[in-house]
């Protein structure tokens, strides 16, 4: 037993908290430093079977690395064009669609004047002094956007970057890792970068390929149904979706609006079906096909983590949340004295299967 492990539990609590507080401060503090280091290593890590296919066919390293960072760069901004002219038909649209959602409103407010016996006066006063609130923080709003945009664009002149260097000296990282850990730890470090790096090429892999068959059938299924913005709509559901559990709701919500404003209330409800019709394909066939089981995180900590993650760094920090929570719940399962984290962290199988290696068969 260390010396930490004698003091009272107040004590190593009190310690923990200070040292979780300034670690988060950390992190929010240099999130335009550390946000582009971690895309770069994960797009590095991504690409690396690729770079040493190249080398291994006697390209030249850098040349290989120059490369396949132009080619995903150049899908990058494909994806981003088309979603581009989506958006550009959606704001010609734009007028059309606020008088139709004006007409939406004034015949909601009118429907719970009757019902409820509510002067539409009252209820229009609260609507303006709603708006009124809003306009008096668009300004900050606006900062924000533009602090926000100005991000974004730092992080894609960056991250590239990062990729290239990470990529270089990966030699150098990873001897730099056994040095840090001593000679007695190779053979777990070297399973752990082994894991990390399986499971954000399986994970990050799988996401794309489920945001891709998601797109598709979100488009066509709009499409059926004779939704306009089809392909904008549902590339945002799909995009949407990769967030756990939150981003599913804000999609089929965004859906319901667009129904109402462009069509008549009875598709609300066929958006919902469609949406949950997919949904079930996704999470009954997708998801365990494609994504697998490489991510073992419980339901409550992928809510927990999301939320917190959207918290700290934003919508980067949502995306991000559940396979850097997955790289810690590997760690913690390499050390003995934090294994009982990665069972909080864990799945219910994973923890039953556990449970039965410890038990016997029998149990």
């Amino acid at each position: 037993m260390n010396k930490f492990d004698k003091l009272p539990f107040y004590i190593r609590a009190s310690l923990f908290l200070l040292g979780l507080y300034l670690f988060i401060t950390m992190l929010s503090i240099g999130q335009d430093i550390i946000l582009p280091l971690i895309y770069g290593a994960i797009i590095a890590i991504s690409i690396s079977p690729l770079v040493k296919m190249m080398v291994k066919r006697r390209i030249n390293r850098t040349v290989s690395i120059a490369g396949v960072l132009t080619i995903a760069s150049l899908l990058v901004i494909t994806l981003f064009v088309l979603l581009s002219s989506q958006v550009t038909l959606f704001k010609d649209a734009f007028p059309r669609l606020s008088m139709k959602f004006q007409d939406l409103v004034n015949q909601t407010v009118n429907w719970i004047s009757i019902n409820f016996n509510i002067r539409s006066e009252n209820i229009n006063a609260w609507i303006a002094n709603i708006y009124s609130e809003i306009l008096k923080n668009s300004n900050a709003a606006i900062g924000t956007t533009l602090t926000t945009i100005g991000g974004v664009f730092s992080t894609a002149v960056l991250t590239p970057v990062y990729s290239f260097m990470i990529l270089y000296y990966q030699s150098h990282l990873v001897a730099f890792a056994h040095s840090l850990f001593g000679s007695d730890n190779d053979d777990k470090v070297t399973e752990i970068l082994t894991e990390t790096k399986s499971i954000i090429q399986n994970y990050l892999g799988g996401l794309f390929i489920e945001f891709a068959i998601i797109s598709v059938l979100n488009s066509i299924g709009l499409f059926i149904l004779g939704m306009e913005y089809a392909i904008l709509l549902g590339i945002l559901g799909a995009l949407l979706n990769v967030i756990p559990y939150i981003g599913g709701v804000v999609a089929v919500v965004l859906y319901m609006i667009i129904a109402l404003i462009t069509k008549e209330p009875i598709y609300v409800v066929y958006v919902v079906l469609l949406y949950t019709i997919i949904q079930l394909i996704d999470n009954n066939y997708i998801v365990p096909k494609v994504i697998g089981s490489k991510v073992r995180l419980n339901a409550l900590v992928s809510i927990i983590v999301v939320i917190a993650g959207a918290a700290l760094w934003g919508v980067p920090g949502m995306f991000l949340s559940i396979p850097l929570t997955a790289i810690l719940k590997l760690i913690f399962d390499r050390i003995d004295s934090l294994k009982h984290w990665g069972i909080l962290l864990g799945d219910v199988k994973q923890v039953v299967k556990r449970q039965r290696k410890v038990k016997g068969p029998d149990a």
